[in-house]
């Protein structure tokens, strides 16, 4: 008991001795102990990725999910504890309204059975979705959150014991200032002695801790070019998820060119209904060309000739009737009576078959 009271005293002493020389210190009436340069470049290096870490992290969660109201939620579930509950995302839903409203209208029907299949690969997107939102959890928000939950509340926590230890010297050389007595004076000497081994050592202790910070970029490095996979990967996937559907609605316009042609086009137009690239990334996707209701293609259906077409982009044949295309080759083109007016009839040596004109530039 009279140990711990002594304890008591003594801590509050150094409490109070600490407090006399912060205020002293802030009114100008006490010099201060300046850190070197190099660990002030340090601390200034560790608050700066500190303070970048946090709004990466709050941005990505944005991106992720852009609902406040869920993102609270989520919170809560986790400091709750407890699993967060399995809801469809917009994507999902989407799909489900979709599939639903082609089943009304009948699967049979082509408007029906583009509904499903749209609503398929809306669903596939939410699932794409739903495996990126929980990879870059894992391997981006993570990390990011474990350095400012756990490492960053360490070096807090070193960085404010190098300040009660530079409080400490700072007041010790003031005592050893004001002391007259020899007594005094040498106790003095010893009690900064001490407080100066005291300051050195958390000092150090301080510096390396804070010289990790570098590989603390490593790692978050790492961490970014891993998102960065998950987002390329993800959007790839959406991608190619998308260009099946083009492929599989691009079938349906050619057994039911009527059903999707557009009834606000004359009927001359050629503009195609579903527009299907094939061999370039999402990233460089060609504009489709202009309507191709020129003058030489006019000519062309009228005489009933031939002309030389050179082609714009790969095109995979749908069906046995099609002639699959590859960009920049030139092939032979001709009009067909009571062809749709989208499509030419096609020629490669010995191959004959339909092709859009939107994939084609006519050659004078």
């Amino acid at each position: 008991m009279e140990f711990n009271v002594r304890r008591l005293a003594a801590d509050a002493g150094t409490f109070l001795s600490r407090a006399v020389q912060f205020t002293e210190e802030k009114f100008g009436q006490a010099e201060k102990t300046e850190l070197d340069a190099h660990l002030e470049t340090l601390l200034s290096r560790v608050e700066s990725t500190k303070h970048w870490t946090e709004k990466i992290m709050k941005q990505t969660e944005v991106l992720l999910q852009p609902n406040p109201n869920v993102r609270m939620e989520e919170f809560l579930y986790e400091m709750l504890d407890k699993k967060v509950p399995m809801r469809a995302n917009n994507h999902e839903l989407l799909g489900e309204c979709m599939i639903d409203s082609g089943h009304e209208f009948g699967p049979g029907t082509a408007y029906g059975s583009t509904l499903i299949k749209c609503g398929e690969t809306e669903k596939l997107l939410g699932s794409a979705e739903k495996e990126f939102i929980q990879s870059s959890a894992i391997n981006f928000l993570t990390p990011f959150r474990n350095f400012i939950e756990g490492d960053f509340k360490t070096i807090l926590k070193e960085r404010k014991l190098l300040q009660n230890k530079r409080l400490d010297l700072d007041a010790a050389k003031n005592r050893l200032k004001k002391a007259r007595v020899a007594d005094a004076r040498s106790a003095a000497e010893i009690e900064l002695r001490i407080a100066q081994s005291e300051f050195d050592r958390q000092a150090e202790i301080t510096r390396l801790l804070l010289e990790g910070i570098s590989s603390t970029h490593a790692h978050h490095l790492r961490c970014l070019n891993d998102f960065v996979d998950a987002q390329a990967a993800y959007y790839a996937q959406c991608y190619q998820y998308m260009v099946n559907l083009q492929k599989q609605l691009g079938s349906q316009n050619a057994i039911f060119p009527s059903t999707f042609s557009n009834n606000n086009q004359p009927a001359g137009s050629s503009s195609a209904s579903i527009w299907v690239p094939t061999a370039q990334p999402a990233a460089s996707l060609p504009a489709p060309p202009p309507s191709q209701a020129s003058p030489a293609l006019n000519e062309l259906r009228s005489t009933s000739g031939t002309r030389k077409a050179r082609v714009l982009y790969d095109y995979d044949a749908a069906s046995s009737s099609e002639l699959s295309l590859l960009a920049d080759e030139v092939i032979t083109v001709s009009s067909v009576p009571d062809m749709d007016t989208d499509w030419l009839m096609g020629q490669r040596g010995n191959q004959k078959g339909k092709v859009p004109i939107t994939y084609l530039e006519l050659l004078n």
